[in-house]
């Protein structure tokens, strides 16, 4: 028997999970199908903590989705029994008029975002973990943090639960099709599933079941390091903020110590390494840990001890680094969000309810314009 449902979501991590939430607490008849576990480590939604910031350098755009990313995550956490979101103040930090620092600056003040401009000195001066070089400039904003994102989708997985979706793990989408009467069929490895729509919210893998993603949502192999703090009270999270800086080595990003030991730092891009999602390098390298570990040792001195921990994640980058969030111009039945970029996760919450639009009213009220398929 091939079972109905109003609405099948393709990826149940990050996005999914909000995605399946939200529709559910619109009545709506929802599966969500995952191919591995609820949480897990394969793709880009894991890796014990990530970046909320409402500081965005990469656009003023962004700055009234993550208003409201904010409100859902708080509203998800009053109802879950562990804390989602830590609030450390985030730090933009980079060369004096940089595009970093610049961009910070603008999401601020287009957005009158409390903030404060702060010298390197001045940063060290408040946050001893930082030892950057003289002629940096530091944006502070006191709202960001951090988001424990396997924490958030148990969260939202619950909470869809609570509501009666559907979700099945561990079961792997083979293909889907239109049908006849303007819905789709989805066929997995273990059944054949009908809907009026579709929500494709696949992270690495969506470019498989979305060929206008081919060449727009690219998989990248990306790593990251815990080091152990020479000075540990400096890496706390309330001595030390999540951060993002701009180096002459490239773009880092990084977090106080939280749930396993050592402060946590990535390089963006990390060796600009273009994967295949289902076979790719998966264990750190030597070279990994020798390209990080030398950031930290010019950086962050007082962080660079021993290595605890180093893990592998997925980017899946668009050509200017912005998301798809679309439905498909010759199956508007079919919305897709991907291409997230490195930066996607904060966003999770707020993208949930977008795509819960998209599939029952085929638009939103938040403006998603820059994030138009046809823009490539």
């Amino acid at each position: 028997m091939t079972e109905q449902y109003d609405v099948i979501v393709l990826g149940v991590g990050g996005m999914g999970s909000a995605t399946v939430s939200h529709l559910a607490e619109r009545g709506v008849d929802v599966l969500g199908l995952e191919r591995y576990d609820i949480p897990h480590g394969y793709g880009s939604s894991h890796g014990i903590t990530r970046i909320f910031r409402l500081a965005y350098y990469e656009h003023p755009a962004y700055v009234p989705l993550l208003t409201r990313a904010d409100e859902l995550w708080t509203a998800l956490e009053s109802d879950h029994d562990q804390q989602l979101l830590h609030r450390t103040g985030s730090v933009d930090a980079g060369p004096r008029d940089g595009p970093l620092v610049e961009g910070s600056k603008r999401s601020c003040v287009e957005h009158d975002l409390d903030h404060e401009v702060l010298s390197s000195t001045e940063l060290a001066e408040r946050y001893p973990g930082y030892q950057l070089p003289e002629d940096y400039e530091a944006v502070y904003q006191p709202d960001g943090g951090y988001l424990v994102p396997e924490e958030c989708i148990v969260a939202h997985v619950n909470r869809a639960h609570q509501h009666g979706a559907t979700v099945r793990a561990r079961e792997r989408v083979v293909e889907w099709q239109s049908t006849a009467d303007d819905g789709v069929r989805v066929e997995t490895d273990y059944g054949i599933y009908e809907a009026d729509r579709l929500v494709i919210t696949a992270g690495a893998w969506a470019a498989a079941f979305v060929d206008e993603l081919a060449e727009i949502a690219v998989p990248e192999r990306q790593v990251l390091a815990w080091l152990q703090p020479e000075e540990p009270s400096h890496f706390e999270p309330d001595a030390f903020p999540v951060w993002n800086l701009q180096v002459p080595e490239g773009r880092y990003y990084g977090f106080p110590v939280h749930g396993v030991p050592g402060f946590k730092f990535g390089r963006y891009n990390h060796r600009e390494e273009t994967v295949d999602p289902e076979a790719f390098e998966r264990e750190p390298t030597q070279a990994d840990e020798r390209l990080l570990r030398q950031f930290a040792e010019q950086y962050f001195p007082d962080g660079a001890g021993p290595t605890m921990r180093l893990e592998t994640c997925l980017f899946t980058n668009t050509p200017d680094d912005h998301f798809v969030i679309d439905t498909l111009p010759d199956r508007p039945q079919v919305s897709v969000a991907a291409g997230f970029s490195g930066h996607g996760f904060k966003f999770a919450s707020v993208i949930g309810e977008i795509m819960a639009d998209l599939a029952l009213e085929g638009e939103t009220e938040h403006d998603i314009e820059m994030f138009s398929l046809d823009r490539f």
